[in-house]
Formats: C-alpha cells, structure tokens, sequence
C-alpha cells in the first residue's frame, strides 16, 4: 500500500534554495539589484561592495552597470565592513552584501565598531535571511534581527516581497546612519500591489481589518499572514494582518492603535527565532504601554539549530508554511 508520503512528488537538492514564491504566483526579478541601479544614476556617491557574492545578492547589476563604483572584497565578510566603514567616512554612500549568517554572526564586531559607533552612512543588505534556504545551520540566519537589534543607533528592514524592496532601496539611501536590511533576492513574489501599499520606512501597514485575530508580520510572513487570512475567511474567521517592515525602530503607536480596545488574538508571524525578533519587541511595547490583547501568541521559528532539507519541507515542519501558519491559528483560537 503506497503512503500519502510515497504519493507526494521527490523533492530535489534544488528545493533547499527554492524561491518562497508559489507555482504560478507573480514574481519580479533581482528588484534590489534593478533598485540600486535606478538610484545610482541619480546618486553618484552611492558603491556597491560584496564578500565573493554579487551574483547572489542581485548586485551583480550594479557591477555590470557601474564598475568603476563596484568593489569585490573575496570571502572576507569583516573586511567588507571595515572597508565600507572607511568608505563612509569619505563620504560615500556604500551598500555591503553578503549573505545574513556571514553579515551579521561573522562581522558583528566589525559593524558594532566600525560602522555603528561612528554612525556611519552605511547600507547593509543581507540575502537568506531567516529560513530561506534548505543548507542548515551554517547558512540559516535565524538570529540575525537579535543580533542586530543589540547595536545602537542601527535601523532594521525586513521587507515582504518585491515592491517592498524597491521602495525600501531609496528610503534607506536618504536615511542618515547604519541600516540592516534582510534582502530577498533572484524570483521575489510580488502581492502587496494589491493592497494600496507604499512603504515607508518607520511605518508600519494595516494591509486588512478582521474582528478575530491580528496578525503582526514582517518578511515574507506577510505574505504567509495574506494567504492564511484568505484561507480562514473561508471558515468565517476575520484576520487583519499588520504588516511591519522596519523592525527598528518600530512603529510602537500603530500597534498600540491596532490592539487597544479590540477583543481579538494577537499573533506575531516572522520569519526569524522566536528569541530576540519581532514577536518580543511587540510584547515589549503592549507591556510598556498597558495594551492586553485577549490573547498573543508568536508563530516564528524555534529557539533551536533547525534542520537541512528541501525548503517547502522545512517551512511545513516549522510552522511557516501557508497552512501551517493558518493551522496554528485555528488551533490558538480554539
């Protein structure tokens, strides 16, 4: 007798760096490479560095049309800091990129001294943030936001899909300090056109209202919160879903407004550990301000090393999933 598992499609090595976008969604390709591009022709003080990973971080747009403002640093991820640091003090406007797990876990100190106590005009923009790929531990940054969040003075972004990315790229140009920004890269899904959406950095977004459950999200777990809203409206349960880009600083007054006075679970989706991320500082900010939903609970990943495998695999097994995620709800509601 065949099992539901034998019956389900084999999986290959290429799942484990598969693209967050469903079959058939709509996609934009490399928007933070096209993004910077745009902006640099405008903005000559802007430079493109990167540890041995152009190609995967879409800067190799930039390279290609601005060499002369392009610096390849090889796999030295302290290096690419110090030296975007010095960049900075020149003047210049450096975007640094490399992967989460070498940006933030290998160059902490550097950014934490080079950069960040000096205040120092650099953009920071890190590819496979949290879960985004299959590789494991080594390359699931799954603190990265706890690590950030640590360094005063540092702005963080986790931006959901495409049009977030775009909009985002100009902003924390503009913006006068360091800025982390978790970056999607390759074939990036594309849904919050729909929503009437613009970011702004700061800010955050009530994308929809619904009576029974709030959902505060950042990443690509808006998307995920948008997809199981639809999903459970099906069984008449209302989901609005607040969508919260910049996780530092957080827009505290938006959340108090969506929770205050409205009878309805709080659930805090990221696409990081549940330790340190954006579920804690929202808790943070309801105690502070004497905010009590009628019930909060945090769908991010375990405070644990987490699993190598096929990535749409890994999202189910970690709740991340689109019906995980709309699973986990029903099950707090009850």
């Amino acid at each position: 007798m065949n099992t539901v598992a034998e019956k389900k499609p084999r999986l290959t090595t290429s799942a484990m760096i598969a693209s967050i976008a469903a079959e058939g969604q709509r996609v934009k390709a490399a928007p933070f490479g096209k993004a910077l591009v745009e902006l640099a022709a405008t903005r000559p003080e802007i430079v493109g560095l990167t540890a041995d990973l152009a190609k995967y971080t879409d800067l190799h747009l930039f390279a290609q049309a601005y060499p002369g403002r392009f610096f390849q640093m090889g796999m030295a991820e302290q290096l690419l800091m110090a030296a975007a640091g010095g960049l900075a003090k020149e003047g210049l406007v450096p975007f640094a990129t490399t992967y989460a797990v070498f940006g933030t876990r290998r160059a902490y100190d550097f950014i934490h001294q080079v950069i960040a106590e000096e205040n120092l005009d650099v953009k920071i923009c890190c590819a496979l943030p949290g879960l985004t790929t299959g590789y494991g531990p080594s390359h699931q940054a799954t603190e990265d936001i706890a690590m950030m969040r640590g360094v005063p003075g540092m702005t963080i972004v986790d931006p959901c899909d495409a049009l977030d990315i775009e909009q985002a790229v100009p902003q924390i140009a503009a913006h006068k300090g360091p800025v982390y920004m978790r970056l999607l890269r390759g074939n990036v899904p594309l849904v919050l056109d729909e929503y009437d959406y613009r970011f702004e950095l700061g800010k955050a977004k009530l994308l929809r209202d619904g009576a029974d459950v709030l959902v505060i999200s950042s990443g690509f777990m808006t998307m995920r919160a948008l997809e199981a809203a639809q999903d459970l409206a099906q069984d008449k349960v209302g989901v609005a879903v607040l969508h919260c880009p910049t996780i530092k600083p957080l827009d505290e007054a938006a959340i108090i407004e969506a929770v205050r006075y409205r009878h309805r679970l709080v659930v805090v989706a990221e696409n990081h550990s549940v330790v340190g991320g954006l579920g804690e500082s929202v808790a943070s900010a309801l105690l502070r301000h004497r905010v009590q939903p009628a019930g909060f609970q945090l769908a991010g990943l375990p405070d644990a090393f987490l699993d190598a495998g096929a990535l749409p695999t890994l999202h189910e097994r970690y709740g991340i999933s689109r019906e995980a995620l709309g699973a986990r709800i029903k099950g707090w509601l009850g």
